[in-house]
Parts: C-alpha cells; structure tokens; sequence
C-alpha cells in the first residue's frame, strides 16, 4: 500500500540543549515497486505536489507490471557500470582498437564518477557541461581535450538511446568548442632543408630508443613521404613493400587491423624513396615477417618515443647547421632562427607527426588538387586535410600575392 508520511529527524533545541524528534517538512512516498520491493523516496513540502509524484511514480509502477512501460524505463533503473560493461562490449564487438576502446570508456568512468551517477536516468546536459568546464579551467585541459571526452560520453549516451535503454538522448543536443583558438600542441611542416639535414643527423647519430641512427633515418623517410602514422609504421615487414617493374610502381601495404580508417591501404611509393629504401633492406636484410620499426605495441613491439628520437635528431641537425655558419654574424642569426627549433616561436612543434602533416604539405606545394590530397593522406574529411595537414609559409604568402594584377597603368594599345 502507497502512502506519504513524514520521516521523524533527531534535533537539538535551542532552548533546552536537549536532542527532540521532529517531523521533516518534506512529505515523502512508501511505495513497491514491480519486484514487490519496497521503496521510501522524497517528494515535496506542499502535501497536494507530493500525492501527485506519488502518483506517477505509482503510474509508472502499473506500467511496468502490465508490459506497457517503454523499456529503456526498466533499463534506466539499472546501476550505470552495467551499461558502460555493456558499451564496452559493444565497442569491442566493432573490431575497435584496443587503445581507443581503454581511452573511451576511462573517459566515460571519469565522467560519471565525478557527476555521481548512479543510474543512466542521471545523465545530465548541465551535468556534462560542469564537467567539461572543471577539465579546463581546474585541470587545465586544452579544449581539443575537453572536445574527446565529450565525443566519448555522447557516443555513449547516444547508444544507450540506441539500445532502448535512455527513452531520450540528453546529449544529442550538445557540440564541441572551436579547439583552433587554444590548440596546445600545434605541428608544422618541415621545408625540405630542414627534412634533408634531420635525415643528415639521423644517419649518423647514436641509438635512441634501441633504435639506430640508419634505421631512424629510414623511418622519418617513409613517414615524409607516404604520411604513415606511427603505428602503421610499426606494423611494417619486408613483406609489406612490392617494388614491381619499369611498368608497375612499387607500394606499400597497411593491413586494415593496423590502418587508423580501419581499411586496407596500398599507397604508391616515391622513386627516390624506393632506391633509398631497397639500399636500406639490402643492408638490413630482414626475415620476411620480421617488424622493421618495432615503434608499437600494437604489433608486437613496445611503445618507444618517437618525440624522442626526433628531437634528438632535430636538435642535433640544428647545432651542426649553426657551427656551419661562416662569420659570427651569421651564427648569430642562426641562433636566433626558427629554423631546426623543435618548438618554433608560434609555439609549433616539429615531433614525429610533423612528418605527416610534412608529406601533405609538400603534396599542397606541388599543385596536387585538394580531392587527391585528401585520398592520399586517407582523411575521411577533406577540411582536416586543408586546415588542420596543409601549411602555408610565408614565402608562399608572398609569391601569390604578387600574382594579383599589377596598379601600374596598362600600356598595351588596343
């Protein structure tokens, strides 16, 4: 039997210093749920309000037991840590990465944790919101930060609508923040001297990471001139690499398990690249299955640093190009310049991925049409290849402003 009452509460009076049992102002609702169990829960302070959401709770309860309630209202009653087992199941179950199926739901958990969600009826626009402000402004996270854990968790509240286990999509409304206007660890592209004095340095440095100078070489050869990511790289085997004839180009494989989009990836290979590269396999003379950069875990290596090995090499290369430097005057300028600086004076970085966004760039500096650069940096949005991969220096800048028409009067007779 349903009914409201209110709770007596212990208290001190005032007057005599003595503890006194009191009644809450606060009516609240007795009330069995489907399963018989019984339920005590806070309603209101006007009596009338509180029969009310007793009411409906009661309603719902009907609902339930006769087989007429919406689904997701059974669900949304369940503890919220199911669901995210479930959801990462689900994640699992459409071949996923590892890596991104541990970062999702890490994400998701450190959401709820600090919202104090107990059940996915809990789930709050204002909540997230809160939450997104504490991540940059308590944490300090950049907005490209806080836009990823946003991804995360309306992904999952966009499935738990999906799997009739939210009747709405709270989230479905909200959307991420413009990350260009505080990108913390911006890339640029390396000209080609910059490129052709690291691969200089790396040739002839020492072993960073287990990885040799020779090797390192090759590594940032491949990366500059195909845009593979890391861990494409370091999926890489003889086996990966075709060199054809006079009448068929040489490629290189990426297995779909390995590839970012998923997908089965052949990728042409420059000329120059493919003598560089047979030289170096001719030397190295590795089994067929052997990994050649064991840079990732994701194929059986470990996870080395690449951002290591590069800054090593690029600051190496920067010493040498500025002890080159023939007067003090020169030297000078060099030390002053951006050039070879692994974090330049913008704020840019020239790490490992550099060379990704190096390869289509040059892709832009050789008049490749922007459909093809996107097909050869395999981007699923033709946006992030020109705004985010493509740079303009400011020779560029120069060179086309000059193209416009000239304010001299035109002396050509008609």
């Amino acid at each position: 039997m349903a009914n409201l009452f209110k709770p007596p509460v212990t208290k001190i009076d005032p007057e005599t210093g003595k503890k006194i049992k009191v009644k809450t102002k606060k009516w609240y609702g007795r009330y069995r749920d489907e399963n018989g169990t019984e339920h005590r829960v806070p309603l209101s302070e006007n009596k009338t309000t509180a029969q009310r959401m007793l009411a409906e709770i009661l309603k719902q309860v009907s609902h339930v037991k006769s087989g007429l309630a919406h689904p997701a209202e059974v669900e949304m009653k369940k503890p919220i840590q199911n669901h995210i087992d479930d959801f990462e199941k689900s994640l699992k179950s459409r071949n996923n990465t590892s890596r991104y199926i541990h970062d999702s739901i890490m994400k998701i958990k450190r959401c709820v944790k600090s919202r104090q969600w107990r059940t996915s009826a809990q789930i709050k626009m204002t909540d997230v919101e809160q939450f997104l402000v504490d991540l940059r402004e308590v944490d300090g996270c950049s907005i490209e930060t806080s836009n990823h854990y946003l991804r995360a968790i309306k992904s999952f509240s966009r499935w738990l609508h999906r799997n009739k286990r939210l009747i709405e999509d709270p989230l479905m409304t909200m959307s991420t923040l413009n990350n260009q206007v505080d990108r913390r660890h911006d890339r640029r592209a390396l000209t080609n001297k910059e490129f052709q004095l690291l691969i200089g340095a790396a040739e002839s440095g020492p072993p960073i990471e287990g990885i040799v100078g020779p090797d390192r070489a090759m590594l940032y050869l491949l990366a500059a001139y195909t845009g593979l990511r890391k861990g494409e790289l370091g999926s890489l085997t003889a086996k990966s690499f075709q060199f054809g004839d006079s009448e068929t180009p040489a490629t290189v494989t990426i297995e779909a398990a390995y590839a970012k989009n998923r997908r089965h990836d052949v990728l042409i290979l420059h000329p120059d690249l493919v003598k560089r590269l047979t030289a170096w396999l001719a030397l190295k003379k590795p089994e067929s299955n052997e990994i050649l950069f064991p840079v990732s875990k994701r194929s059986g290596g470990v996870d080395l640093k690449t951002s290591k090995m590069i800054r090593f090499d690029i600051e190496s290369a920067r010493t040498f190009w500025v002890a080159e430097a023939e007067t003090e005057k020169e030297e000078k300028k060099r030390l002053y310049a951006d050039f070879l600086l692994y974090r330049d004076e913008k704020g840019k970085f020239a790490d490992f991925h550099c060379l990704r966004h190096t390869f289509i760039t040059n892709l832009g500096k050789a008049k490749v049409s922007p459909k093809m650069a996107q097909t050869l940096a395999r981007h699923s949005d033709i946006s992030l290849t020109m705004k985010i991969y493509t740079h303009v220096d400011q020779e560029e800048q120069i060179e086309a402003i000059n193209l416009l028409p000239s304010l001299e009067p035109d002396n050509e007779t008609e």
